[in-house]
């Protein structure tokens, strides 16, 4: 992989129509192990598909994949995407994107689930690829809807099984989201997020955050509950200096994304400058936050170096000391597995 060009799966003049003997061992496959490798769904439809228009922008996004960046000194791991989104012009195989970020120093990913069906994507694609990893559970918005059409239980009660996977490292994402939750619906939130906690820390596993507009909110529950996970990793870290000292203070984790990158994300950059460096991760949350300068394009694990620079340069250190950083704190997060 050429940096500078885009990576040849993410091109769509790369794209060949299946070979029979392909075609053979995707039909020999489980419905499940063709959803996670190839981004379908178990029926053969399309995976989920990100919306072309820009977020609270009238502008259309461009499809087409970045450019690769110059690799890693030292290898990371993406410890939050979404490979089972399809976006872009192309559809990517979880072996694709995994292959692409190994070649630029991305050596692994936790595959994150949003619902039912995302987090048995998530564990069927660890099970098939030795670089993924997974992580299962409700997502804060879904909560509400679930429990006002009566499926809160059965859904939740599928996540914990998930959670029993040896290839589950994670629950996640779960959390607090005020940005798209009106008031009345807050509640049902707070119960899975306090019923992810619980999971979390009864599993002896890690937690991954979602907290938008909730940061308040996010560490009373926290604070308030019988037991923590293992570790507690804000996802997307959106907080400012105040957040990133209360994260300090209680070991919390803080992953910052392509938002870190961003022009106007000033506050942001100053939550990382004074973030304890045992706690600092970093992620794509693709197909999501591409950094700059490519935001709204499609995100890929292998764009994870653009965000590790412009981190390594808001804290003022060498970027492959703060690779090495960031590495070691993933594994004493989640374990070792690359």
């Amino acid at each position: 992989m050429t940096p500078g060009q885009t990576p040849p799966a993410y091109m769509p003049s790369t794209t060949v129509p299946e070979v029979p003997e392909q075609q053979a061992q995707s039909e020999s496959a489980s419905p499940a192990e063709r959803a996670a490798l190839n981004g379908v769904g178990e029926s053969g439809q399309e995976a989920p598909r990100r919306s072309q228009a820009e977020e609270k922008s009238g502008k259309k996004r461009r499809l087409e994949y970045p450019p690769a960046p110059e690799p890693l000194p030292v290898p990371v791991i993406d410890n939050h995407a979404h490979l089972d989104f399809r976006d872009g012009l192309v559809r990517v195989t979880v072996q694709e994107h995994l292959d692409s970020a190994e070649a630029v120093g991305v050596t692994g990913a936790v595959l994150v689930g949003y619902d039912v069906a995302s987090s048995e994507f998530a564990v069927t694609a660890a099970q098939q690829e030795p670089r993924a990893k997974a992580a299962v559970a409700l997502h804060p918005n879904d909560a509400p809807i679930l429990a006002e059409a009566g499926e809160y239980d059965d859904a939740f009660a599928r996540i914990a099984e998930l959670a029993q996977d040896p290839e589950t490292v994670a629950i996640g994402e779960t959390g607090l989201d005020y940005f798209r939750t009106r008031e009345s619906r807050r509640p049902a939130q707070h119960r899975s997020f306090r019923d992810h906690i619980a999971l979390a820390a009864e599993r002896g596993l890690a937690m991954q955050i979602h907290d938008r507009d909730a940061h308040e909110d996010v560490v009373a529950i926290l604070k308030d509950a019988p037991e923590l996970p293992r570790s507690v990793v804000f996802h997307c870290f959106s907080g400012d200096e105040q957040l990133a000292r209360i994260c300090n203070e209680n070991g919390w984790y803080m992953s910052f994304a392509g938002t870190v990158t961003f022009k106007n994300s000033d506050g942001l950059r100053e939550a990382l400058s004074i973030a304890d460096p045992q706690l600092i991760l970093v992620e794509t949350d693709a197909p999501f936050l591409t950094p700059h300068p490519y935001r709204g394009q499609p995100n890929a694990p292998y764009l994870i170096p653009q965000t590790m620079r412009m981190m390594a340069e808001v804290r003022s250190v060498q970027l492959s000391a703060l690779c090495q950083q960031v590495m070691f704190n993933t594994q004493q997060a989640y374990g070792q597995w690359v």
